[in-house]
């Protein structure tokens, strides 16, 4: 049997409550919500003093009462339609939600966090969050080259933020944070074609996702601005996964002229290929130089270290969330790019062989 005093303290603390909290200030119950929603109808010295004891009791406004009362809901939202089996070791989802949450914190702004295995399924869960006014606005990722989110969420009029544009068509349009993936790649052909590399093969990520189309565009063009076509340099797409990423290399390498160079579109894919060589005997970068577009520890742990872009990932994020607060300030949509990442050089590429 349970002893009273066992039993009391296992019973769940009670939330306190605005009439607690006038209780113990000695005012009433509406100079409480007058004073803790900023509201004119108390005097500073009662502001001040329901404020403190508000503090004392560790009350905090219900959320979703002050949706309904029109207030913000004090949280944004972040959905990936992703296969979680692909984000178990990618880092730049991670490095990105920090700087994000670095920035949410600064308002006491909560980041609701979800993955979801398809589109469909998230722009339903946009719906959700609008209908319970869940959140005042959100973080959408991964912009596709034919998209509906952007449509639905100026229909909800849920401010929105994408990271990834630069541009997505919306009517009006919606505020976009992006990196110069044209240039990044140029830095990256710079690089090998200064190597004397004429073969090289872009391990990219999934198709359709409006970054990749333009990493794959971007080889093209600056292949053919250094006299390569299309059977010198090519893009094979996978689903960002270490087992898709060595899959791809593997077919690479045995065509009849394989790549002297291979850029990987993660830094998980670029460890996975490197593997791949190893293992087929293939020396990097003796016979087969390597880049990984995402720098990470794991590229700097690997031997040879990876060479691999470096650009300030949880900065992009805090660029997104600043963008996102302002937007929920008022502010107007824009178009906002990002630091242009630097290729940092280092074992994994090398001079072209002589083959």
């Amino acid at each position: 049997m349970t002893a009273p005093g066992e039993a009391a303290r296992r019973k769940p603390a009670r939330r306190p409550t605005i009439k607690d909290i006038a209780r113990r200030a000695g005012v009433s119950e509406s100079a409480v919500s007058f004073a803790l929603n900023d509201r004119p109808g108390v005097s500073p010295r009662t502001r001040a003093r329901v404020r403190q004891v508000a503090e004392e009791l560790g009350w905090q406004a219900n959320s979703a009462a002050r949706a309904l009362s029109g207030e913000r809901a004090g949280a944004t939202g972040l959905v990936l339609a992703r296969p979680a089996r692909t984000l178990g070791v990618e880092s730049f989802f991670l490095q990105l939600v920090s700087g994000i949450q670095e920035v949410l914190s600064t308002r006491r702004t909560a980041l609701l966090f979800q993955v979801v295995e398809d589109l469909d399924t998230e722009c339903a869960l946009y719906r959700r969050w609008w209908a319970e006014r869940r959140v005042d606005g959100v973080l959408v990722v991964d912009p596709r080259t034919d998209d509906p989110r952007p449509a639905l969420l100026t229909a909800l009029a849920l401010p929105a933020v994408v990271i990834g544009g630069p541009a997505i068509p919306a009517r009006p349009p919606l505020s976009t944070v992006w990196a110069d993936d044209a240039g990044a790649m140029a830095r990256i052909l710079d690089h090998l074609h200064g190597l004397g590399h004429r073969r090289i093969v872009h391990v990219a990520g999934l198709p359709g996702l409006a970054h990749t189309e333009r990493r794959i565009r971007s080889l093209r063009t600056e292949a053919a601005l250094r006299g390569l076509d299309e059977r010198q340099v090519r893009s094979v797409t996978t689903d960002y996964s270490d087992a898709e990423g060595a899959e791809a290399t593997r077919r690479v390498l045995d065509a009849a002229e394989p790549p002297t160079a291979i850029i990987y579109d993660n830094d998980v894919m670029a460890v996975a290929g490197a593997s791949v060589a190893a293992g087929r005997g293939i020396p990097v970068p003796g016979e087969l130089s390597v880049v990984a577009w995402d720098d990470s520890a794991l590229c700097r742990v690997t031997h040879p270290r990876l060479t691999a872009l470096v650009r300030d990932t949880p900065g992009f994020g805090r660029l997104a969330a600043r963008e996102l607060l302002t937007v929920l300030d008022g502010g107007p949509a824009r178009s906002v790019e990002g630091e242009l990442p630097r290729l940092e050089a280092r074992e994994s590429t090398g001079p072209c062989p002589s083959r």
